[in-house]
């Protein structure tokens, strides 16, 4: 547990010290495909939760989302059609989705925890 914590002090240190600046052009290409990598995290802590956690599918998944939301908002551009808008609402959507389920979750292993037998 102490290792992916490890890992996201590091990076936040590092995108900290070593601040990448993104081309206006790349700038919704880039915002979709990190709400994809973040729905596909949030999708993997839900998975976790229910215990059908799979590490293939995770990365799969992960790769795949991010990838695929950046090419259709780059033929949306392509096209004239700002598909961005409706990314970041699909994205959007199944991440508060995800954290509900977490919270309830979180929420019900908390309640089993306290009640006294």
């Amino acid at each position: 547990m102490i290792l992916p914590i490890l890992g996201l002090l590091a990076g936040l240190i590092l995108g900290y010290l070593c601040p990448v600046l993104i081309p206006f052009a790349y700038a919704k290409l880039f915002s979709v495909a990190l709400l994809a990598a973040l729905d596909a995290v949030f999708g993997g802590l839900r998975a976790v939760a229910a215990d059908t956690f799979d590490q293939a599918v995770f990365i799969s998944g992960f790769f795949t989302n991010a990838l695929m939301a950046a090419f259709l908002v780059y033929i949306g551009d392509r096209l004239g059609i700002d598909l961005y808008y409706v990314a970041l609402l699909a994205f959007g959507f199944r991440i508060f989705k995800n954290m509900a389920v977490l919270r309830r979750h979180i929420l019900k292993k908390k309640e089993k925890n306290s009640t006294p037998q």
